[in-house]
């Protein structure tokens, strides 16, 4: 069962690393169009600044679940460190069932949020509801959930080295 959820959460890191790539090429392809379009043909593409504004909110909520699993995330490790396993491993549920709260909060506040943004438009973009991009948050959580239950399964794998 463990080695099944490891490699569930190993493609959804694949999926979201491919996800949160794909919005920076998105956001700068959109970014040197708008160029074009303001400054050489001077008529600016105004609905592009509200897809290049979503397409980096879907980034940094891909992104965040990345970081967090390569152990890129700020984190005090002092007293892990200087603990026995034993106390280590209960330290490691401790902070996965914290973190994993903190994650559920950011999901049903996220679900809420798009849920409300369902009947919002942008300005420019009338056509685009506003629930595409609060839709990151929950999943970019979701994304999160299984950064963190893989963390605590394998906290050894994808850590950065820190200094010592």
């Amino acid at each position: 069962m463990r080695q099944l959820f490891l490699r569930v959460e190993r493609a959804t890191t694949f999926i979201a690393l491919v996800g949160a790539c794909a919005m920076l090429v998105v956001a700068a392809a959109l970014g040197v169009f708008q160029i074009l379009t303001r400054f050489v043909l001077e008529q600016p593409a105004e609905w592009t600044e509200v897809l290049i504004r979503f397409s980096l909110i879907w980034m940094v909520f891909l992104g965040i679940p990345l970081a967090f699993r390569q152990g890129a995330m700020v984190s005090v490790d002092v007293l892990y460190r200087w603990s026995p396993p034993g106390v280590r491993r209960v330290l490691d549920a401790v902070v996965a069932i914290a973190a994993l709260s903190l994650i559920g909060v950011i999901v049903w506040w996220g679900w809420d949020y798009a849920q409300r943004g369902s009947v919002q438009t942008m300005a420019g973009l009338e056509s685009l509801s506003m629930f595409w991009a609060y839709l990151a948050m929950p999943v970019g959580g979701l994304f999160c959930v299984f950064g963190i239950v893989g963390n605590w399964l394998d906290p050894q794998r994808n850590e950065l080295d820190t200094a010592q």
